[in-house]
């Protein structure tokens, strides 16, 4: 099911004998019944390189119902883009929910599991990696020390990652993705219908200049003690200290009997270090009186700050897109949402995810226990398609990082 028009959902909760209204307006609803492909367009981004991967209709290898199904990729060391169009809507002064589930089948080890809005016109049939986006959001992993949830939000040209991390857990079955943005520049991110991020988009990314910064005309005065510590003047370096050797002839040695003095010259005591040296001596240090911190320029107002009320809007709204690279496929997003209302968001995970993610594990605990008999059976691992891994040449990953600071992101 798509929702391609918006739609105006009515949800009748019951509390306290009270009937309250809640309406929701859903701007895209997709959980790839039959008929998705005549929403969806795929990209032939990559194709004339043969690098372009393809899209599987499957509820996976296990599911909690094999009739809820959604779109899986399927080729390793592929490329894969596809969106949707939805009416174009603008989010000034309401909230904003995108919502979707991912499940990677296949113990992804390095691809990307997010999805993007996207405003304006685009060429659907080219959508990939250079088209601009309004937001990205969704899990990426490459091996383990880089795997994270990108929150990306798209303003003036310029591509800003979270600063905040976001912790989640990646396994072979499927967890949801919320992200909740409000009217006033608030947050929430949620995985699994439980909170893993909140907070604001004016502390939490850097689209805007700091509302106020150090003086960078300030200096530090001249009679500023920032010495925590000095020299203790009362403390004098012991008469004779100088003289006092770093090693002394061992005095409990003794010659060799078979010590041949015309080989080997006069026998001396071998030298050992001399218990009454210090080292070189230092003067006593003591609390300086007169101490007042480590100094800093006082905070003024940025003259470069201009404030935007309109940080958290997104006027021309029209598509939602995946596009991303996979070096080992089996990754499958289902249960596609945009709407203005975070409660109507959780109802819809209560009856997709919710229905399933236990006969999922279940399934996927079975399918183990099956897998670890045959192998106890044989007495070796089996060696699937999924623990295989497949040749590609490592990507210049702190290259791919510095592109996504510059704006340009592409995968992790």
């Amino acid at each position: 099911m798509a929702t391609l028009k918006k739609l105006s959902v009515i949800t009748i909760v019951i509390s306290m004998s009270m009937f309250l209204l809640v309406t929701a307006d859903v701007y895209f609803e997709e959980r790839f019944d039959d008929g998705w492909e005549d929403r969806w367009v795929k990209s032939d981004w990559k194709k004339s390189e043969n690098m372009s991967g393809e899209w599987n209709h499957t509820a996976g290898k296990w599911s909690g119902d094999p009739h809820d199904k959604g779109i899986q990729t399927t080729q390793d060391l592929k490329y894969y883009a596809i969106s949707a169009e939805f009416p174009e809507f603008n989010n000034k002064d309401k909230t904003l929910v995108f919502q979707f589930s991912v499940k990677h089948e296949q113990k992804l080890n390095c691809g990307g599991g997010y999805m993007k809005l996207i405003n304006g016109t685009i060429n659907q049939q080219v959508f990939d990696s250079d088209t601009p986006y309004s937001i990205m959001f969704g899990p990426d992993i490459c091996g383990e020390n880089n795997k994270k949830v990108h929150v990306i939000l798209s303003r003036n040209g310029k591509n800003n990652q979270i600063k905040k991390e976001i912790s989640y857990t990646n396994d072979q079955l499927t967890h949801l993705y919320t992200l909740i943005i409000r009217p006033d520049a608030t947050y929430n991110i949620l995985i699994d219908n439980e909170q893993k991020q909140s907070g604001s988009i004016y502390n939490d990314w850097d689209i805007l200049p700091p509302r106020q910064i150090r003086d960078p005309d300030a200096k530090k005065p001249e009679d500023w003690e920032d010495r925590e510590f000095i020299p203790d003047v009362k403390d004098s370096k012991p008469e004779g200290y100088d003289n006092i050797p770093s090693e002394i002839p061992d005095q409990n040695a003794r010659k060799p009997e078979d010590w041949n003095t015309e080989e080997k010259g006069e026998w001396k005591a071998p030298m050992i270090p001399n218990p009454e040296y210090k080292g070189p001596w230092k003067q006593k240090k003591i609390r300086n009186p007169n101490y007042k911190g480590k100094w800093k320029a006082p905070i003024i107002d940025n003259p470069e700050f201009v404030d935007d009320p309109d940080i958290y809007v997104y006027p021309n709204l029209r598509y939602v897109g995946i596009e991303l690279w996979q070096v080992r496929a089996g990754t499958l997003f289902d249960n596609i949402l945009i709407c203005d209302d975070p409660e109507y968001a959780k109802k819809v995970a209560e009856e997709t995810w919710g229905e399933i993610k236990y006969a999922e594990k279940a399934e996927f605990e079975k399918a183990e226990k099956l897998k670890k008999e045959e192998e106890n059976r044989l007495g070796t691992p089996l060696n699937d398609e999924d623990d295989e891994e497949p040749d590609y040449e490592e990507p210049d990953w702190e290259a791919k990082l510095k592109e996504e600071d510059e704006g340009k992101h592409d995968e992790l």
